[in-house]
């Protein structure tokens, strides 16, 4: 990782608004979605809902589908703290999961393996020689199968429909509507159209908070892999292809309702680090 020089900007890496009461940010992905973490085990950093909106937008701010504390806690290598781009604190995010894990052994505070605590609870994860992360995440249990989908909460609430050609349906309308039935409110749910194709998976995904299709869900790619066995008979899928990359979920399925063993496993990398002043947000 680069690392910054005084009154310089090394390369293309650094990106700096103002030195003057600056915000350091660190920008990773997972399979395209796209996050900023900062480091802020010593409580110093307090973000409103607005601010966190503004640094996630597009347009006015840096971008991204969500931001993330890597902040202390007790008896673990570290908390994480996860908001979507709206600026609300959520539920567990499986790619954010492993690029907090990858920004905490560029600081560091773990080596190979990490213990840390998230929204849904305790959760471990194992960086393999080549990068990729195995990320260990909760039991499921109370999946709901009903005609053509299947409701199931893998950190997350998922809404996982099977489609015959996920690349013609329309993930924003369609994702939005089922989003916002009034059977989900008040919070909503994400929702995922799965294809089944030579043995793989290929899986779209609405996400609630950023209200819009992003490029990956990792708990909802975890969603389609438990789903697929009620949904497709016969079929234990462990590929999974988006449209930011591919992914693999594996996991045992103790009973028609529930799964155990769930790993889910995908690259998490660095893209850059900035300052921003904390006057402009």
């Amino acid at each position: 990782m680069p690392e910054k020089k005084s009154g310089k900007l090394p390369g293309p890496y650094l990106c700096s608004l103002n030195y003057v009461q600056a915000m350091q940010f660190y920008k990773y992905q997972g399979t395209g979605n796209d996050f900023l973490l900062f480091d802020n085990r010593d409580q110093s950093l307090q973000l409103s809902t607005v601010q966190i909106a503004l640094l996630c937008n597009r347009h006015m701010g840096v971008g991204a589908d969500g931001l993330m504390l890597l902040e202390q806690a007790e008896g673990y290598d570290f908390r994480m703290v996860y908001f979507n781009s709206d600026g609300r604190e959520s539920t567990m995010c499986g790619n954010g999961g492993r690029c907090l894990v990858a920004f905490a052994k560029s600081l560091g505070i773990i080596g190979p393996t990490a213990d840390f605590i998230a929204i849904d609870g305790p959760h471990k994860a194992t960086i393999a020689p080549g990068g990729l992360i195995s990320l260990h995440m909760n039991p499921v249990s109370g999946i709901r199968i009903e005609v053509g989908h299947t409701i199931l909460n893998t950190g997350s609430p998922h809404y996982v429909q099977v489609v015959a050609d996920v690349q013609a349906v329309d993930v924003v309308a369609e994702g939005r509507k089922i989003r916002n039935m009034p059977q989900f409110q008040p919070d909503g749910i994400n929702v995922n159209f799965v294809q089944l194709h030579d043995g793989k998976l290929k899986v779209r995904t609405y996400e609630r908070g950023v209200e819009d299709e992003t490029l990956s869900c990792g708990t909802g790619v975890t969603a389609a892999a438990i789903a697929a066995t009620a949904l497709f008979e016969g079929i234990f899928a462990t590929d999974i292809d988006t449209p930011g990359g591919h992914l693999v979920v594996t996991f045992t399925k103790d009973s028609p309702k529930s799964a155990k063993d769930v790993v889910l496993t995908g690259p998490a990398k660095f893209v850059f680090m900035g300052e921003i002043d904390s006057a402009v947000l």
